[in-house]
C-alpha cells in the first residue's frame, strides 16, 4: 500500500514539473538575462526583466509555457515578497534613533493618502493610488509587487502594476543621478543627504549607488533609512489586504461566497516572521545571504513572467494621468521629507 501511494505521489510531482516546468525554466532563464544585463550596464535589474518578458508575449499564450508562467507570476512572486524579511532586522531599525524614524513613517503615510487622493482626483480606482504610492513610498517595484499581490483582481491589475514598475524604476534612476548633486547644491552634511536619499529614492540599489557615491557615512545613513522604509511594507500590506477584503464584501453583498480570507496574506505573515528570526541571529550569515539572493531572483523572475502576459500596446496607450501621478508623488516625497530633515 505504502509503495503505491509513493508511486501516486511520484507520478503527481512527474505530472506537476511537466505542466509547469517550460514557463518557470523559461521565467528563470529571462531572470538570469535581466540580472546579467542590469550588472553590466548599471540599469534596473526588474526594468530589463519587464522589457524581456513583453518581447516573449507570445509564448503565454503559445505552446506549453502558460502555466509556468502563470505560477511564476502569482505563487513564486509571493515567495519573493517573503523572503524580503531576510535584509531586515530589528536593530537596524532601533540603530536610526527616534528622528529618522519619524520621518519614515510621517513620509510613507503621507505619500500613500496624497497618492491615493491623487489617483481619486484624476479618475482612478483608490487601489491604484495604494499601488503608486506606497511602491513610490516604500521600496519601488519590489513594493509594487507586494502589493499587487495583496490587492483585489481586476481586469487592469497587471497593466497597473506593469506600469508602475515601470515608473518608478526609471523615476528610481533619475533620482540616483539628480539627488545626489541636489544635496550638495543645498549644502546638506554627509548624514542629512544620506538621510534624504535614503527617505526619497525608490529603488534599494539606486540608493545604495546614490548614498555611497557621496561618501561613506552618506551611503550608511542612506541604506539604513531605505530599510527602515522597507520594514514599511508589513504594515502597508497588511492595510491593502483589509480594503481588498472590505472591496470583496461590497461587491459580493452580505452574503460570504466562500471560505473567508485571512486579515494578512500567507507572504505578509511570512515576511514578518523572518524579519524576527533574522532579527534573533540565529540564522548562519551564508543562509541570510542565500535568502536574499533567492528573493532578489524570484521577484526578477516573477516580473519577467508578468511582462510575458502583459501586450506592449496596454503600456503604451495608458496616457499621461498616470505618468503625472507618480511624478507628483515622487516630487511630494522629496519636498516632505526635506522639510521633515530642516524641521527634524
Amino acid at each position: 500500500m505504502t509503495s503505491f501511494v509513493e508511486r501516486l505521489c511520484v507520478a503527481d510531482m512527474r505530472a506537476q514539473a511537466a505542466h509547469l516546468g517550460p514557463g518557470l525554466t523559461l521565467s528563470a532563464v529571462v531572470a538570469v538575462a535581466a540580472m546579467a544585463l542590469g550588472a553590466h550596464y548599471g540599469a534596473p535589474v526588474m526594468l530589463f526583466a519587464l522589457l524581456l518578458g513583453m518581447a516573449l508575449n507570445f509564448l503565454s499564450a503559445e505552446g506549453k509555457a502558460g502555466p509556468g508562467i502563470q505560477f511564476t507570476a502569482r505563487t513564486l512572486l509571493r515567495l519573493g515578497v517573503a523572503l524580503l524579511g531576510l535584509r531586515i532586522t530589528v536593530s537596524q531599525v532601533a540603530a536610526l534613533g527616534w528622528s529618522p524614524v519619524l520621518m519614515v513613517l510621517v513620509s510613507v503615510a503621507s505619500t500613500i493618502a496624497v497618492g491615493i487622493v491623487l489617483a481619486r482626483l484624476m479618475g482612478f480606482r483608490m487601489f491604484f493610488g495604494l499601488l503608486t504610492g506606497g511602491a513610490v513610498a516604500i521600496c519601488g517595484a519590489s513594493a509594487a509587487l507586494a502589493l499587487s499581490a495583496a490587492m483585489p483582481a481586476h481586469p487592469q491589475k497587471e497593466r497597473a502594476t506593469l506600469f508602475t514598475v515601470i515608473g518608478v524604476s526609471t523615476l528610481s534612476t533619475l533620482a540616483m543621478v539628480l539627488y545626489p548633486m541636489l544635496t550638495q547644491a543645498l549644502g546638506m552634511a554627509p548624514v542629512q543627504a544620506g538621510f534624504f536619499i535614503g527617505g526619497t529614492i525608490h529603488d534599494v540599489a539606486q540608493v545604495v549607488g546614490a548614498g555611497y557615491s557621496l561618501s561613506h557615512d552618506a551611503g550608511d545613513a542612506a541604506t539604513l533609512v531605505k530599510l527602515m522604509r522597507v520594514s514599511m511594507l508589513l504594515p502597508v500590506i497588511a492595510l491593502a489586504a483589509v480594503l481588498a477584503r472590505r472591496h470583496e464584501r461590497e461587491q459580493g453583498g452580505d452574503t460570504p461566497t466562500g471560505p473567508r480570507p485571512p486579515l494578512l496574506p500567507w507572504f505578509a505573515v511570512g515576511f514578518a516572521l523572518l524579519v524576527l528570526v533574522n532579527s534573533s541571529g540565529w540564522l548562519p550569515v551564508a543562509l541570510v545571504q542565500a535568502g536574499q539572493g533567492a528573493s532578489q531572483f524570484l521577484l526578477v523572475a516573477s516580473m519577467a513572467a508578468i511582462g510575458m502576459k502583459t501586450q506592449l500596446q496596454d503600456i503604451v496607450t495608458v496616457g499621461w494621468k498616470p505618468v503625472a501621478l507618480m511624478v507628483l508623488e515622487t516630487v511630494f516625497l522629496a519636498a516632505l521629507f526635506w522639510g521633515l530633515l530642516r524641521w527634524v
